[in-house]
């Protein structure tokens, strides 16, 4: 289509990546928390999940991801492959990924197993990101892991990164203690006798917050996730250095980097204004080691804020885009000029759920998406 424009290079037969649709810079994505308000259930945070992967299928956003949090009580994806598995049966042609699983809190092994099921029930769809982080505080992450040592030092996660990578591709070397170990599903099965398994595994991404992950990414010829909706201030400088130390691989051979980026469009700027500010306020909780459900709209305009949580909120709520379909079409614009982002992955983090539909149908709207991907022609 003409205006659509793709990429051509290794990258494409992995899925990574997508179609800038209509006038946006780049392919629009979206990263949902499974957020879960006062006066909701977890119940209603995934059902409002698979209606917003609906809503992304429909209107062309190139993948949607979900983010692995435990102890949250206002965030419902602790399971990202659970919650995956339920997408792909309510989905067709969406890409469906983790953005990201934790890898220290739990074995390649379990991991390669999980994803290669994922992609076995979703072929040619699934992103495995991953992260290094816990994605929660210490005491929790030492229940998930069965031990007191978090041991995160600087070579851990490679390590295990490497592992992972080996049992999806199950290729360990001859004479390694688990080159008899297979993942399953997995290659194994197609080079069994008479085997018709696909060799296509998950896409594997980096995901990160500062540089460590970006420069392991660059060396390794991996796509890279950056967190910019939490760490705003160490977007360009990550970026570059993952650009700067990329090396071409048989994934990619050139750099591909993607921005986590929290926007909310809405029909009334002053209720985009009102929305957000339960994602401030949440936030602002969590930081006081109080965390709980997503506060209602009223609720947070009527807290009251000391002087110092007054200017952390605004600080927070400073990097995410926010107001009418126009004003929020000009800041990812402008993001995307500042860092060069080759997609966004974007989070409507607000209690509402029907607001957080309307802002991803708004923001398609905004950049003249196709009502319904699946009948436009070529």
């Amino acid at each position: 289509m003409a205006n659509e424009r793709q990429g051509s290079d290794r990258s494409d037969g992995f899925g990574i990546r997508g179609t800038a649709r209509g006038s946006a810079p780049v392919p629009l994505s979206v990263l949902d928390l499974a957020t879960v308000g006062k006066g909701l259930t977890a119940t209603d945070a995934l059902r409002t999940s698979v209606e917003i992967a609906r809503t992304a299928e429909t209107r062309g956003y190139h993948r949607m991801w979900v983010a692995e949090h435990h102890s949250m009580p206002g965030v419902a994806s602790s399971s990202p492959a659970v919650i995956l598995a339920y997408l792909a049966a309510h989905t067709r042609t969406l890409r469906l990924g983790s953005g990201g699983v934790m890898l220290p809190n739990h074995a390649p092994l379990v991991i390669a197993e999980q994803f290669g099921t994922l992609e076995a029930l979703a072929p040619g769809r699934i992103d495995l990101g991953l992260g290094r982080a816990p994605g929660t505080d210490g005491a929790t992450a030492a229940a998930l892991r069965r031990s007191d040592s978090l041991r995160e030092s600087g070579d851990e996660f490679p390590r295990q990164l490497a592992e992972l990578t080996r049992f999806l591709d199950d290729d360990f070397p001859d004479g390694h203690a688990y080159s008899r170990i297979h993942a399953i599903p997995g290659p194994v099965q197609g080079s069994s006798e008479g085997g018709v398994q696909s060799a296509a595994r998950p896409s594997v991404w980096l995901l990160g917050s500062s540089g460590f992950s970006a420069q392991l990414a660059g060396a390794l010829g991996l796509p890279f996730s950056f967190a910019h909706h939490f760490s705003a201030a160490n977007t360009v400088p990550a970026l570059a250095l993952y650009r700067e130390s990329f090396r071409p691989s048989e994934i990619l051979d050139r750099p591909y980097a993607s921005i986590g980026v929290s926007a909310l469009a809405a029909d009334d700027p002053e209720e985009a204004r009102r929305q957000i500010l339960t994602g401030g306020l949440s936030m602002l909780r969590l930081r006081m080691g109080r965390p709980g459900l997503l506060p209602t709209p009223a609720e947070a305009a009527a807290y009251p804020f000391s002087p110092a949580e007054r200017d952390f909120v605004d600080s927070w709520l400073g990097n995410v885009i926010h107001g009418d379909p126009e004003t929020v079409r000009a800041g990812l614009n402008e993001l995307v000029a500042r860092t060069g982002a080759d997609e966004l992955v974007i989070t409507a983090n607000a209690h509402t759920p029907a607001v957080r539909l309307r802002s991803y149908e708004l923001i398609a709207d905004a950049y003249g998406f196709p009502k319904d991907v699946a009948v436009v022609k070529d």
